[in-house]
């Protein structure tokens, strides 16, 4: 069945055919909704209620880029939805972390794909949440800045932040890491 085949079925509301669609993308955009909240069950909402909104929305996929690349458009939009509820306060996130301290060149390429995930993860929400807009999705600070209802500058800020916030983690996995290679 073509992607093509798949949208129109939708559009028709059959079943059928919101399943396939569920079941070709709920990996990656679960992978997406993991980004940007750390517990799994909020994860999962935000899961169901992005197909929800993709499902009632349908019909105005114009088919003018890519299906998967307008679902994403919904599902980060419904992740800030659900992050918003948190009231982060972006000017206040100015946590002490080690920095200045490099990282090995190929420490990345060391670690998992889950692992990066989970560093990601543990960064702080608005780190993380403005790592994932601009890094993964490819938001500009200025789209950010709409999409969160802060300055351009905060975003920038926020990723330069969230960049030294996940090199400590890198440092400090590396000495675990090391650590563990010794013993």
């Amino acid at each position: 069945m073509t992607e093509q085949e798949l949208i129109q079925g939708c559009k028709k509301q059959k079943q059928a055919y919101q399943k396939m669609l569920f079941d070709k993308y709920a990996g990656r955009m679960m992978a997406l909704c993991n980004r940007y909240c750390t517990d799994k069950q909020r994860a999962q909402d935000i899961l169901q209620d992005g197909f929800i909104r993709v499902f009632q929305y349908i019909d105005q996929f114009r088919e003018e880029g890519s299906l998967e690349g307008w679902m994403r458009k919904i599902f980060v939009g419904v992740a800030l939805r659900e992050i918003s509820r948190e009231k982060i306060k972006y000017r206040e996130l100015d946590q002490g972390f080690e920095s200045e301290k490099s990282v090995e060149p190929d420490a990345v390429s060391r670690l998992t794909e889950s692992e990066i995930h989970a560093l990601i993860r543990s960064m702080p929400t608005g780190y993380r949440t403005v790592f994932n807009l601009h890094v993964i999705e490819g938001y500009s600070h200025e789209e950010i800045a709409g999409l969160l209802g802060i300055e351009a500058s905060t975003s920038r800020v926020q990723l330069m932040k969230a960049k030294k916030h996940l090199q400590a983690l890198l440092v400090k996995k590396n000495r675990m890491i090391g650590h563990e290679q010794h013993i």
